[in-house]
């Protein structure tokens, strides 16, 4: 079901924290902070991937210059058991906190629902989302110290953070419509493929938003996934295709954005719930604002497996979430 966002709601405000390999990607220099060790001053990595989404908020709201009493609620999530890098990064914000799991697709799922709260109550509303690298393998796949060899198809979760802050009236990026995923099953059962697990659910949603609104791909001027990789990006056209939907002239992936493929040693490209919303931060927004892209549809792309179902050889339910976004 097309989702219509009816008042004047708006992203205002927003700031992207990385790692080092993200610094040496494309992108770099737009972050708002870097810190090559990776570490950010703490102990564990899970708590490191906390402090992330901890300075990623804060800086989104220095920017506004906004203090905690002005957020009326925030959506946020990462790829932690229990969401647990969220709760206890965010814990220090005085911010009722609505947590969620969505992946890869995180992003865009934190970004819709505070869309429609700002829409519905008229009040700002915070997004934030997380991962890294070094937690995320740990918990899917290997611990580091096991060097196991990655194959083509896998993809790198980036060290990323990025928040996002909605409200009436602000800025100049408006949200429009709202298209939220379907669970699909790939058939997949390989977690070093996720874009090919993932690309069903970007073509379902994808397809379902153009059908429903009545748009074709040439009436945007960007369409962004995020993140199927070099695998997934090539599936997800092929799909479309075959559906009658030429994505050629107007359509690229955050795992290909975020790293430099031809330097960087990244495989398929760049994953994690911090790919596409650090991308979306320090690349397609400020385009947005800066004139160079008018309309954009952006969808959240998430891999909804657990170390659990991965261990029983489950075939990886995928997700995506749409957001329909032009400039004011």
């Amino acid at each position: 079901m097309l989702v219509s966002i009816k008042g004047d709601v708006r992203i205002f405000s927003y700031a992207a924290v990385g790692g080092a390999q993200e610094a040496k990607g494309p992108l770099g220099r737009a972050f708002d902070f870097i810190d090559e060790s990776e570490r950010f001053r703490q102990k564990t990595w899970e708590q490191s991937e906390g402090e992330m989404q901890r300075i990623a908020l804060r800086k989104a709201m220095d920017k506004a210059g906004l203090s905690d009493g002005d957020v009326g609620h925030l959506f946020a999530g990462d790829l932690m058991n229990q969401c647990t890098s969220s709760s206890y990064g965010l814990m220090s914000f005085d911010i009722p906190h609505v947590g969620l799991y969505g992946a890869c697709s995180t992003a865009a799922e934190s970004i819709s629902l505070a869309s429609v709260m700002s829409d519905t109550t008229d009040s700002i509303s915070a997004a934030v989302t997380s991962s890294h690298f070094c937690s995320a393998e740990r918990q899917f796949r290997y611990p580091l110290e096991y060097g196991g060899q990655r194959t083509p198809t896998s993809q790198r979760t980036v060290t990323g953070s990025a928040a996002f802050l909605l409200g009436r009236g602000r800025g100049k990026i408006q949200v429009k419509q709202l298209m939220f995923g379907r669970s699909v099953d790939s058939k997949i059962s390989d977690i070093c493929n996720m874009g090919a697990a993932m690309a069903p659910a970007a073509v379902d949603t994808l397809t379902r938003f153009f059908e429903e609104s009545g748009t074709q791909p040439q009436d945007y001027d960007k369409i962004v996934t995020g993140d199927l990789g070099r695998e997934g990006f090539e599936i997800t056209k092929m799909m479309m295709a075959q559906k009658g939907y030429n994505l050629d002239a107007v359509y690229d992936d955050c795992g290909l954005l975020i790293y430099n493929l031809a330097v960087q040693d990244m495989h398929a490209g760049g994953s994690g719930c911090g790919c596409s919303a650090v991308v979306a931060a320090t690349s397609l927004f400020p385009a947005m604002e800066r004139g160079e892209i008018r309309n954009l549809l952006f969808i959240g792309t998430g891999a909804l497996m657990s170390p659990t179902s991965a261990q029983q050889g489950l075939p990886i339910a995928s997700i995506a979430h749409l957001v329909h976004l032009s400039v004011m």
